[in-house]
């Protein structure tokens, strides 16, 4: 039997802020940070203790690996950064304020960018700041795969590619996998794990900070799942 943990980042600064956040490279809070503390001891108190770490290029998600591995003595282990585990791309949302945005466009249409399975927030445009192709760390990405903005399911599109192409493979060597990212990206990982519909999905909440074990047979499916 293997186990993968799924972990959503820490609360980060503009988690506090209400902010959108998306692709942009925010920092955790003292709080995320304790988030990501106690999601080490939680790995460690239960035994599960991970051999190698997958996480998004982002930095939230990132420091909370670090601290969390920290915290079980596990900063060691091999570890995979890939950007088909980044947020959802917010678009031109991000950077706003969601209670501002809500005022602005309508409460209805903004429950409907933010939860919904296939519409898209407001585009960004490749000449604003914001547009992810100025941002160094993804210089060897063609303009198709830099988004505009991204419904969920674009995003678990992406993501499926990390799972298919870099998580399982990885598994394969190993017993314990940390997959440290982001509600939406995360998301996409369940869904695709537990074979859930659209509809099923868009009503999944993942915590910040606790730890999601799936233990998986050698051919990656889910005997069973908890939270530690």
């Amino acid at each position: 039997m293997k186990r993968i943990i799924l972990l959503r980042h820490g609360q980060s600064q503009w988690n506090l802020e209400n902010k959108f956040t998306g692709w942009t490279d925010i920092e955790l809070t003292e709080q995320g940070r304790h988030e990501a503390a106690e999601a080490g001891q939680a790995m460690l108190k239960a035994d599960i203790l991970p051999d190698i770490c997958f996480t998004s290029i982002l930095k939230r998600a990132i420091a909370t690996a670090h601290i969390a591995l920290a915290e079980c003595d596990r900063l060691w282990i091999p570890e995979h950064k890939d950007w088909h585990l980044n947020e959802r791309h917010y678009g031109a949302l991000q950077g706003l304020n969601k209670a501002e945005t809500a005022e602005k466009y309508g409460a209805e249409t903004v429950h409907q960018w933010r939860r919904s399975f296939d519409i898209l927030p407001p585009l960004l445009t490749p000449d604003d700041p914001r547009y992810p192709g100025n941002d160094p760390r993804y210089s060897a990405l063609s303009a198709d795969e830099l988004p505009l903005a991204e419904s969920l399911q674009d995003t678990i599109a992406r993501v499926r590619c990390c799972w298919e192409e870099i998580i399982i493979p990885g598994m394969r060597c190993n017993n314990v996998g940390l997959i440290a990212a982001h509600g939406n990206s995360l998301r996409g990982l369940a869904m695709m794990m537990q074979h859930l519909t659209a509809e099923e999905i868009v009503d999944v909440e993942i915590p910040t900070g606790k730890p999601w074990v799936f233990e998986v047979d050698e051919r990656m499916r889910v005997i069973r799942q908890y939270y530690l």
